[in-house]
Formats: structure tokens, sequence, C-alpha cells
């Protein structure tokens, strides 16, 4: 009994810095309806910037003064993102937002990097609150009771804000209807701003107030995502006292993982949220998504039409003279476009299911790692040779995906793209914890292809065969009546279903296929570079994905290719220079405000603006 209650006290002191977090994203997305993924990098900085301001305030005072500090000035920082970042994309698809937020993690990354260094800060301890006490004979760390005491005082500041003040009114009329608050006069910009700014100082306060038990370092940002969003998504968006709620349960049963299944850990908070989200599709405390209010790519300009001749031979041209490259180019050119190509078929894939279906994934890397690895698994432990093992891949992938699809199609917008990711997690967690199959951290290495496969060139005609393939067959798809059908179950689905279209088993098939590609590319990377890791998996090659797709422009069929493609390219440039984050960054933030339709939604519109200026100047 005494050690439950031990464990109990200690999953509720982690949950106070993580109910900070997920309080100050959920108040951010009830107002603004933005996914800030940029607020893990506010954490961070509130980490940062706590652990410097105890270095010269000292005593108990200093301490925590340096606290409220960095919440007040990660505050600041939240309203300077908010009016150069995000203010000029509110009416932006909800996409682009996502794609801004991620821009500006790449931005204060290197801008951490760069005021702090690379080495972890340790943080220092708490005037008057070292040692332990010790409750029913087990030992408790004093700075835990003080943070069980500090949190429900701030979640009741917060109660009052919201309940008792003008300003609280304001914010809940806006996260129930922006538009009625915009009538009455209120100036929504600078609600906006004011509630991004509150929600990063909670972000803030919540990094400061986890240095003692932590400290400060550059993966911060990332790691906090999961636990936050799951947090968040399972008391429902934009509720705060769900937040709490789902805060106690997440870090409490994370405890009692630790001790009883500790190879379970990283799996237990996403299961939680599949089986919340199954049960209560809005979360604990959520409330119904208005039709398409999320998760959109934005409808298109006009309808797309199987490409002309001209551009079917400038696609030609281009193919052959890939084809060539062997004549011209070095090995390591051949080697560089082989993964130029296998990234261009992956973000096709999910330019297929995005552009297309409408369908907002977070989680597409769980079909490109999971091809890797299936072709890595069946070479490791049955010997399969390289072909079967190449083509049971995408199969696995595929198949994965029209199961994870069944129970991600229940929902809709923000929390169907949270479920994706929910799903693509929790199969990053089986194979980094899953050692002896997997491989771990350490992964599965010489997973080569077969001995007729083993020269550069031959992998390189072979990766050319099945990319080129693969995104033409997709082109093919699209254009075909599932592809007609699928546009249209995107775009009016009560529309679709009266004209007798099943439109969740034609998006579920979709799912299916989109996952088969992905898995397909996977294959091909394993074979090309010998061995996979669990990083294929990670949040953060999914969002590689989604930002190439929406660089090379969401509403257009070539998009995905032509962003991946230029992605690749900037990115071995721009991975020479030390801070390179930030260039790119900025680079995607230029992006989201200036050039929204992407690469060859801007040369479309260029050309259709010079075309109207000739056709002018002839009449």
């Amino acid at each position: 009994m005494e050690f439950f209650v031990a464990q109990i006290l200690t999953g509720l002191a982690n949950a106070s810095s993580l109910f900070l977090v997920a309080c100050g994203l959920s108040l951010i997305f009830g107002v603004t309806r933005i996914v800030n993924f940029a607020h893990g990098s506010l954490y961070m900085l509130g980490a940062y910037i706590g652990y410097s301001l105890m270095q010269v305030l000292p005593g108990m005072i200093g301490f925590w003064g340096a606290i409220l500090l960095a919440g007040v000035i990660v505050g600041v920082i939240g309203v300077a993102i908010e009016m150069l970042v995000l203010r000029p994309v509110y009416r932006a698809p909800e996409l682009f937002q996502l794609v801004a937020t991620f821009g500006v993690i790449l931005v204060i990354q290197d801008l951490a990097l760069i005021i702090w260094g690379p080495e972890d800060l340790l943080g220092p301890r708490a005037p008057g609150l070292r040692g332990v006490v010790r409750i029913m004979g087990e030992p408790i760390p004093k700075y835990d009771i003080a943070l069980l005491v500090i949190t429900p005082l701030v979640a009741v500041a917060l109660w009052y804000l919201i309940t008792r003040t003008r300003v609280g009114v304001l914010v809940r009329a806006a996260t129930q209807d922006r538009e009625m608050v915009g009538a009455l006069g209120v100036n929504q910009a600078w609600l906006f701003t004011g509630v991004f700014a509150l929600g990063s100082a909670l972000a803030g306060l919540g990094g400061a107030l986890q240095l003692p038990k932590g400290g400060a370092d550059l993966m911060m940002d990332f790691n906090i995502l999961p636990p936050l969003f799951v947090v968040v998504v399972v008391g429902g968006m934009g509720s705060l006292p769900g937040a709490y709620l789902a805060a106690i349960i997440i870090s409490v049963l994370n405890v009692f993982g630790v001790a009883y299944m500790p190879q379970s850990t990283l799996v237990l908070m996403f299961v939680v949220m599949i089986v919340v989200l199954m049960i209560r599709p809005y979360g604990l405390f959520g409330r119904e998504e208005v039709a398409g209010e999320h998760g959109q790519a934005g409808e298109p300009e006009r309808p797309i039409k199987p490409a002309s001749d001209k551009i079917r031979l400038l696609v030609t041209a281009g193919i052959v003279i890939l084809a060539l490259l062997p004549l011209y180019g070095s090995s390591f050119a051949q080697v560089l476009t082989t993964d130029i190509l296998i990234f261009c078929l992956f973000a096709a894939s999910l330019h297929f299911l995005l552009g297309l279906g409408g369908m907002v994934s977070f989680g597409h890397a769980a079909y490109y790692g999971g091809g890797a690895y299936v072709a890595a698994l069946l070479v490791t432990h049955a010997g399969s040779p390289m072909e079967l093992a190449f083509i049971l891949a995408p199969l696995g992938a595929g198949l994965a995906a029209l199961v994870i699809g069944w129970v991600c199609l229940r929902l809709t917008g923000v929390y169907f793209a949270m479920l994706t990711l929910a799903f693509a997690q929790l199969l990053w967690s089986l194979v980094f914890q899953w050692g002896t199959v997997t491989g771990g951290d350490d992964g599965l290495i010489n997973i080569w292809p077969a001995e007729w496969l083993k020269d550069t060139t031959i992998y390189f005609y072979f990766a050319l065969f099945f990319a080129v393939g693969g995104i033409l067959v997709m082109r093919h798809v699209a254009h075909s009546p599932f592809g007609y059908a699928l546009r249209a179950a995107r775009d009016s689905e009560r529309q679709a279903e009266a004209t007798g279209i099943n439109t969740k088993q034609v998006q579920l098939l979709a799912f299916g296929f989109a996952g088969m590609m992905g898995g397909l590319a996977g294959a091909l990377f394993v074979f090309s570079k010998g061995s996979v890791f669990p990083n294929e998996l990670e949040i953060a090659r999914s969002f590689d994905a989604l930002i190439v797709v929406f660089l090379g422009g969401v509403k257009t069929l070539s998009g995905g290719v032509v962003g991946a493609g230029v992605f690749k390219a900037i990115e071995d440039v721009l991975t020479r220079f030390e801070y390179w984050r930030l260039i790119m960054g900025l680079l995607i933030i230029f992006v989201v405000i200036l050039a929204p339709d992407g690469i060859v939604g801007s040369l479309r519109k260029a050309a259709r603006r010079v075309g109207g200026l000739k056709a002018g100047g002839e009449e």
C-alpha cells in the first residue's frame, strides 16, 4: 500500500509540468484552431531561459523569480511568433499553419544551439526543497510535494481567469463561435495574440518548473510532443479540465508502467489514446468538430486534369536524362539521386492521401518505416531472399494501413490526424523497445540487396524503375474512376454518398493504397542503405513528408514529387552548414507566408498571369 501511494504521488508530480504545457496548447487550439507543433519548442525555451536566470538570481526568491520570469519571457516570444508567423496565415488551410509551426521548431532549435551550446544542462536544486520526506515510510522528494501544491493553484487561477473575468468570457465565446465574437466588435487579432501569449507563457513555466527534475537539452521539444499531444487529445482539444485529468492519467500510468512493465512505457500512453478516441471520438471533454473545420489542405483552384502532351514530353525527357545519369555522373551522384527518388515516392504516397483524399496524416512514416522493417525482418529472421522480401514489404505496409485506416476513419479533422500519429508512435515504440526482434535502437543491419543488384548503377536503375513506376501508377489511379470518387468524397461527402459512392470504403482503400506505396519506398530504402533504424518511424520523418508536399504544392498532382526533389537537394546543400536548421526553418516560413501554393502552384499561377497579359496585349 505504501509503495502504491508513493507511485501515485510521483505520477501526480510528473503531471504538473505536463499539465501546464498541455493546457497552454489546449488554450491556443481552442481559440485560434491552430495545432501548434512549436509548443514543445516554447517548453524547451522555458527550461533554457529559466536555467540562465537561475545562474544570476540567487537564493530561493531568485529561483522562483527565475521560473516566473522564464514564463513571462517565453510569453513575449510567443507574441512575436504569433504576430510575425501565424497571423499572416490564419485564413489559410490548417495544413499550412501546421507547416509554419514546424518551421518555427527548426529556427528555435538552432537558436538554442547557438545561445546555449550542444551540452545538456543540469538543472539546479530548488533552495529549501532538497532531500525527501517520508510518507507512509516511502521517500518522496520535497520538490515533488511543492509541485503537487503549485499545479492546483495554477489550475484554479486559470479556472478563475476563464470563468470569472471578461477576458475569460471572450476566450470561451471564441472557443465556441469565433465569427460571432468578431461580429460583436471584438478585435479577434489581439484576442488571438493574448491567448497565444498566455499559452506560450504556460509552456515556458512548465519547462522552467521541471529543471530540478530533468535539466535542459536540445531534444526537449521533440521529446515532449508525444505525451503533450496524447494529453490534449485524450482530454479533448480545447478543454482545460480534460487536459488536467488526462495529464494525471498518463503520468500515473507511466509511473506504474516503469515499475511493473518497463518494456511498455513508450506504448502505454498511445494505447490509452487509441482506446479513448475509439470510445469517445472527441476526447473525454472535447466537443464535436464542425464539418470541414480542421485538417483541410485547401480546395483545388480548378479541376485537376491529365497532363498535356507538352508536359508528358517534358516528363519523358526528364526520365531519359535521369536514365543517362551513369554516363555523366559519379557514383556519389547515383547514390544521391537514388535517395531522392525514394523520398519522392514516399512523399507522393502521402500527397495521394492528402491532396486527393483530403486526409491529413501525421503518421505516414509508419508505412515507410514499416515497409523497411518488414523487408529487414524477413531477411534477418526468416532468411528470405531479397526479391521475396521486397515484394512482401509493401504488401505488409498496405495491410497495416488498412487496419489503421479502419480505426482512424471513424474520426475526422484534427482527431483523425492525431490518431494516425498515435498509431505511428505506437509502431515506433514497439520497434524501439522490442530489441530481441527488431534490434531496438541498434536497428537491423546487413540487409543488402541480391548479388545482381549490389552494383551501384544497377541498383540505381532498379530504384528508378520502381520509384518512377510507383509515381506513374498513382497518377493513373488519380485519373481513374476511383480517383474521381476519392475527390468527390473529399469535396462533399454527403453529395458523394447521395450519388451512390461508399465514401468510407473509398477512403479506406485509398489509405491502404497510399500505405502500400509508402511501404514500397521503405523497401527501396532499406536495401539501398543495408540497414534500418527506429528513426525511420519517428514523427520527424512524417513531418519531412508533410513539408515537401506543402513545398511542392498540395493542390497539384506533381507537388509531392517536385517538393521532395527540391527538399532533398536543398537539404544536401544546407546540411553542410552548422546551422542548417535555422536556414531551412526560415525558408519554410517564407514559403508559407509568401508562396502558399508551393513551387508548382506558384509557377502555374505565374504562367497563367503571363498568358493573361499576352492575351490582353493581343486584344
